[in-house]
């Protein structure tokens, strides 16, 4: 990273949800970050009330996709720490699943529109090369568990990733 002006931190969580079906849920993003590309759904934590991850999640399920979750639907299975994030910000996220499956596909938001995809049809669909090279594959590994990482995402350079603590769960369904 080059001296500069510092660039702000952001805390933020995801959230994977999914349908009957399995199929996971995306949003096709006209806002910055990844606008034009989809992911997982998700938002900014209101720090200034000082909001958890957990009621994060909970109020950006609602608000998104207008479906009542509660805390205990959620799994927390990751947290990245993204340094230099398109050279724009610094991240701190974390990850989720809801365990309770949406009963259909959620209306179009100013956020953008969403789509049910196959694990394997996300493989196709344009994605962030972060989702692609970090994100997805945490998924598919340590869902069911725990990881916590830190991501170096210095602009010119190849992502680099950290792993510092990784814990298993067997059967959270």
């Amino acid at each position: 990273m080059s001296a500069g002006a510092p660039l702000p931190f952001k805390i933020s969580v995801l959230v994977f949800m999914h349908d009957a079906q399995g199929r996971q849920l995306l949003i096709q993003r006209t806002k910055a970050p990844n606008k034009g590309c989809w992911s997982p759904i998700g938002g900014k934590l209101e720090m200034a009330t000082g909001e958890s991850p957990f009621e994060c999640a909970v109020r950006e399920i609602g608000e998104e996709t207008g479906a009542t979750v509660a805390t205990t639907d959620l799994h927390l299975f990751g947290m990245i720490s993204e340094k230099g994030y398109e050279g724009q910000s610094h991240w701190l996220m974390f990850l989720f699943e809801c365990r309770k499956p949406l009963a259909g596909l959620p209306a179009t938001i100013d956020e953008g529109k969403f789509g049910f995809f196959s694990r394997a049809e996300v493989e196709t669909t344009a994605i962030p090369d972060t989702d692609r090279i970090l994100l997805w594959p945490i998924f598919d590994q340590h869902r069911r568990g725990f990881i916590a990482y830190r991501a170096e995402c210095d602009p010119g350079q190849p992502l680099r990733m950290t792993i510092e603590e990784t814990a298993t769960q067997p059967n959270l369904d």
